[in-house]
């Protein structure tokens, strides 16, 4: 049955990752030049990190990974993101594609769709993580309002159809006071309604975990393939893999299981070994 709200691909996961249920890692790549954090040693550890990352990822079992600026707290709004934080993303990200081979994805925060779309062109890769793709809420760096109508038309412009775009539903970060009077399940279908290829569902805050029952009323809501970006753990991943159609992961395959830590290849080997698909 055809979609009354969108365009519908349900063979998206199929055809980027080669098969069903894929297991996306993030790397969570050091704070870049322009990022507070940053400490001025050179970017070339930079690129070592996310690259080594990667591998741990990949050669581990995972089908894919997003890279992602996540060491920039705190984040900026996109329009106030410099040109070298783009810059850098691109070049780890290619380097990243070119040595290891596989399917990558682009996530700049706070919400840098346009961004993230530059980046991936850049980079040849297959898809880009948009946060607050429709509607808008409050999260910590303000008001953050969707991104899709200047994203899709820069897209276009690009000429870079090819690039999907995962898209948030109710994101974690953030407060929906803004439009609370309509069910999380509209919000979902606004998703859809602007062209969004899937949907992401996640808790409250990185490492959180979404309850089963929200994450399967998000997936009926969207008629599109949803994953979980947060709270994945070798405890659950399981029991969500059972209601959602992959998985996002990145904390609990890390050293100690703390974010900002390397990913350790003894957890993603053990992860995945422990799946069920």
């Amino acid at each position: 049955m055809s979609n009354p709200i969108g365009r519908q691909d349900n063979t998206v996961l199929k055809s980027l990752f080669g098969r069903d249920k894929p297991i996306i890692g993030v790397v969570h790549l050091m704070p870049l030049p322009g990022a507070p954090r940053y400490d001025d040693e050179g970017v070339e550890a930079i690129y070592e990190r996310g690259l080594s990352d990667a591998k741990a990822y990949l050669h581990g079992g995972c089908d894919a990974v997003i890279v992602e600026n996540h060491g920039d707290v705190p984040f900026l709004k996109p329009d106030d993101i410099g040109h070298e934080t783009s810059a850098h993303m691109a070049v780890v990200a290619d380097r990243i594609r070119r040595e290891l081979g596989r399917p990558i994805g682009i996530n700049v925060l706070a919400n840098a769709a346009i961004p993230a779309l530059a980046i991936a062109s850049a980079s040849s890769a297959s898809f880009i993580r948009v946060n607050q793709w429709a509607n808008a809420y409050v999260a910590n760096e303000g008001i953050v309002e969707g991104e899709s109508a200047r994203a899709m038309r820069y897209r276009a412009h690009l000429r870079a159809r090819g690039i999907r775009i995962f898209a948030d539903a109710h994101v974690k970060h953030g407060a929906h006071a803004i439009v609370a009077d309509r069910p999380v399940e509209e919000q979902v279908k606004d998703l859809v309604f602007f062209d969004a290829d899937v949907i992401i569902a996640t808790g409250q805050r990185t490492g959180h975990a979404a309850d089963l029952g929200y994450i399967g009323m998000i997936r009926e809501a969207a008629s599109l393939p949803t994953l979980v970006g947060s709270g994945v753990t070798h405890e659950n991943a399981n029991d969500i893999l059972s209601v959602a159609d992959g998985v996002i992961i990145a904390s609990a395959l890390k050293y100690d299981g703390v974010w900002w830590n390397a990913v350790e290849p003894e957890r993603v080997t053990r992860f995945i070994a422990g799946l069920h698909r």
